[in-house]
């Protein structure tokens, strides 16, 4: 059984006696441990109705470019491969999912949607809830606790959530049964694109082409399941230990894969929970605790980017902007920022490291959020900045860990410190921090290294 508590009905309308039941696949492009997609096959079978899942591929979405495009193309690729075993009939339609939705919904008994977080994902379910004449049904896959289960206000910090999270976890820490549809829908002739044609797609797409595609990471359950397999084999034993040093790679890289719902967080907690390592607990913490802890602050607080007053606590918003007109003995724009033209060769390595691979080092996107409030004209300029940056090269930019992330270097999510000049009482770092924990110059050796095998004409020095 899928816990009640997961689902939530977006409208009141009674069911029609419709051709099909309409999965409106948008948050979770995948089909393993999908919540939605299980729901939705159970209520197909039981109105004995074929189902269709759809997608609405738009080209205005907020600051998604090619880069982006093309790794949630590659994911979906797999999605419809994967339906068509389970002769399930997968809609790929470039157009905006609100609209595409309602069409579809002309012909549905019954519409299934997964659940978002952002307020563009919401205000698409609202519009499609607000113009269908059929029941919408939002069921939430992406969290292991549902964000209304898990807290009914935006949570200070960690340590205020992860008490309620615990208690709940026996409940939600539950396999997820893969269902079979009764009635094939493979024979609907509703013209999708073909999603085999990902370079045509893009090409007909009006986006931003100045960010291009990444090599190291191919989106997809498949690849993310690699990723994983590798990591619990030869990483999580130290996770705890070396996850922060930017010289080894002891991440998982799975972070885009959750940003775009192409693995589940629920599939991975119950793997992990199994093995006895002493990286468990650490890397359960950030999967759950940390990362639920962002998506409460987006769920809550829908102008979670747009300024510090609105996104800080009191404090934090209060001291920097008691700082701001601190003196900085160095200032950069966004340009200077965005080209990696800092006094600071660590700065600007882990600038190249998100343009060229897609993702930066978790330690390195602490002090690279920091340095921008330190360098930048004041502290809203400088939040500006990190949110631009970080969506526009990170594959996992545009998330609510990504938003969660750039508002904790301004204090958001963190305690008061010991004041000091321009961070106020916000906590602050350096670059001899990061000489005396780790060996960093190995890390200017790294990203030296990428730029030779990428072409790039950059030495770091």
């Amino acid at each position: 059984m899928i816990q009640q508590s997961r689902f939530k009905d977006l409208n009141n309308n009674s069911v029609q006696k419709g051709d099909y039941i309409l999965y409106w696949m948008q948050a979770s492009q995948r089909t393993e441990y999908n919540h939605a997609l299980e729901f939705a096959i159970d209520k197909a079978n039981e109105l004995k109705q074929p189902l269709l899942v759809f997608f609405g591929l738009t080209d205005n979405f907020p600051e998604a470019n090619l880069r982006h495009y093309y790794f949630m193309l590659e994911g979906l690729q797999e999605v419809a491969e994967n339906l068509v075993k389970r002769q399930i009939k997968f809609i790929l339609r470039k157009e905006s999912p609100e609209l595409g939705v309602q069409k579809l919904a002309q012909d549905a008994s019954l519409v299934i949607v997964d659940k978002g977080y952002l307020r563009i994902e919401r205000r698409w379910r609202q519009i499609v809830a607000e113009n269908i004449n059929c029941p919408l049904i939002e069921v939430e896959s992406n969290i292991i606790i549902p964000v209304e289960e898990a807290s009914n206000k935006e949570e200070y910090a960690a340590y205020t959530i992860r008490k309620k999270i615990h208690r709940q976890l026996d409940k939600y820490l539950v396999p997820l049964e893969t269902r079979s549809v009764d009635i094939s829908s493979l024979d609907f002739d509703l013209e999708p694109l073909d999603i085999n044609e990902i370079d045509r797609i893009i090409e007909s797409l009006d986006i931003d082409d100045s960010v291009g595609r990444v090599e190291e990471f191919k989106g997809g359950t498949t690849e993310a399941i690699k990723y994983f397999e590798d990591f619990v084999e030869n990483k999580l034993d130290k996770y705890g230990e070396l996850r922060n040093d930017p010289t080894l790679d002891y991440t998982s890289n799975l972070s885009f894969y959750l940003h775009f719902g192409q693995i589940s967080p629920l599939y991975l907690a119950l793997e992990v929970d199994e093995i006895l390592s002493p990286g468990k607990e650490e890397f359960l913490e950030e999967l759950i605790v940390r990362r639920e802890l962002s998506i409460n602050f987006v769920y809550y607080n829908q102008k979670y980017d747009a300024s510090l007053k609105d996104t800080l606590s009191d404090w934090a918003y209060q001291t920097l902007d008691e700082h701001k007109d601190d003196l900085r003995e160095d200032i950069y724009t966004r340009e200077e920022f965005e080209q990696g033209l800092t006094h600071d060769i660590y700065w600007n390595a882990a600038q190249l490291e998100m343009v060229l691979t897609g993702k930066m080092q978790g330690y390195m996107r602490m002090y690279w959020g920091k340095k921008i409030l330190e360098w930048a004209q004041s502290p809203e300029e400088a939040f500006q900045i990190a949110l631009y940056l970080n969506n526009k090269y990170s594959l996992d930019g545009r998330d609510p860990n990504a938003f969660a992330g750039v508002a904790w270097c301004f204090g958001k999510h963190d305690r008061a410190w010991t004041e000091r000049e321009i961070f106020g009482k916000v906590r602050y770092m350096n670059a001899n921090g990061l000489k005396r924990k780790f060996k960093i110059d190995k890390y200017i050796d790294k990203i030296n290294q990428l730029c030779q095998v990428k072409g790039v004409d950059v030495k770091l020095a």
